[in-house]
């Protein structure tokens, strides 16, 4: 591995180049700025950081050393990846509670287009709204600067606010410097906004829209141009209707193999969802995503879906051997 020594930290060629050959996925500069803020990080800055229940995973591990392999009979591409996270999504940060946890989406099947996250254990859509790893940690910080602000009269207040006042300026010292606002002015300013309709990409259930273009069984309205609350109801009953659920999939196999694979992607994504431990919902997303992403030419998406869902199951998420001594 380019004269790399097991347990070393790893420069971002190597890194770069495993990502690549084993996921099939271009890394983005942005994630290697995050790398560079985690590590000038100061004592101070550091504590916030814990403090906001804050801390690098999935990809960013091997970074600490890239030879780290996968547990017997585990594919290295399920590190990080939980049950509920599609395809397109690559983890590098844990964002505190509920499973709530960062990833690099990759909806084209090779580049990033962003940040997306979720909570895996608390319902919820998939936010897409930061364009970077740091963008995404300076929402967190604001949040808390918001709340804090709520509750000055603690006495450790002060103290938490010193340090991430320290924590933002080290952030913006790499990005999002010229945004001036913080706390509520920040969420308001930029978390909180109506998201334009996105004609490159279809709605779907988990909220994260699917780059495709084509017919769909539904004429599905561009992303976030459906009403969530209606358009998840109709598709949660349609899921708990096994016969109704049979002749959707039917017809997205049949659109798919006739050259528009719009349909099992979206209806796949969906399933994939809301899946729930429903062997018969599992199968189906896998089926689809799997033929969509070849049909697509995505094949490393189509690839990192046939591993997850054999890997679905398991009880974790860190499946990396220890480090090396």
């Amino acid at each position: 591995m380019s004269g790399e020594k097991a347990g070393s930290p790893a420069d971002r060629a190597v890194v770069e180049e495993r990502v690549w050959r084993e996921w099939g996925l271009e890394l983005p500069e942005s994630v290697f700025r995050f790398r560079e803020f985690l590590g000038a990080l100061g004592p101070a800055e550091s504590e916030a950081l814990q403090d906001l229940m804050v801390s690098p995973m999935g990809v960013m591990d091997l970074f600490a050393d890239a030879g780290r392999r996968a547990a017997d009979g585990i594919d290295v591409r399920v590190h990080g990846r939980y049950y509920r996270d599609p395809p397109e999504f690559l983890t590098f940060m844990h964002g505190g509670m509920d499973g709530l946890h960062f990833g690099l989406w990759f909806d084209d099947g090779r580049t990033c287009r962003g940040v997306a996250s979720h909570y895996n254990n608390d319902g919820g859509e998939i936010d897409t709204h930061a364009a970077t790893p740091l963008e995404a940690v300076r929402s967190i910080v604001e949040r808390s600067w918001r709340d804090l602000q709520d509750d000055l009269r603690d006495p450790d207040t002060t103290a938490r606010m010193s340090g991430l006042g320290q924590l933002r300026d080290a952030l913006t010292a790499l990005e999002t410097g010229d945004r001036t606002e913080v706390g509520l002015a920040y969420t308001e300013a930029y978390d909180t906004v109506r998201r334009p309709l996105d004609h490159e990409r279809v709605t779907t259930l988990d909220g994260a829209g699917a780059l495709v273009a084509g017919d769909t069984a539904l004429d599905r309205p561009p992303h976030h141009g459906a009403d969530a609350y209606k358009f998840a109801t109709y598709m949660y009953e349609l899921f708990d209707d096994a016969a109704a659920l049979e002749a959707s999939v039917r017809e997205a196999r049949r659109r798919c193999a006739a050259g528009d694979p719009a349909e099992a992607l979206v209806l796949g994504r969906d399933l994939h969802w809301a899946s729930g431990g429903d062997p018969d919902r599992e199968a189906f997303a896998r089926e689809l995503l799997v033929s969509a992403y070849r049909a697509l030419d995505r094949p490393a998406l189509a690839d990192i879906a046939d591993v997850h869902h054999r890997h679905r199951s398991l009880p974790k998420v860190d499946v990396l051997e220890p480090k090396s001594p």
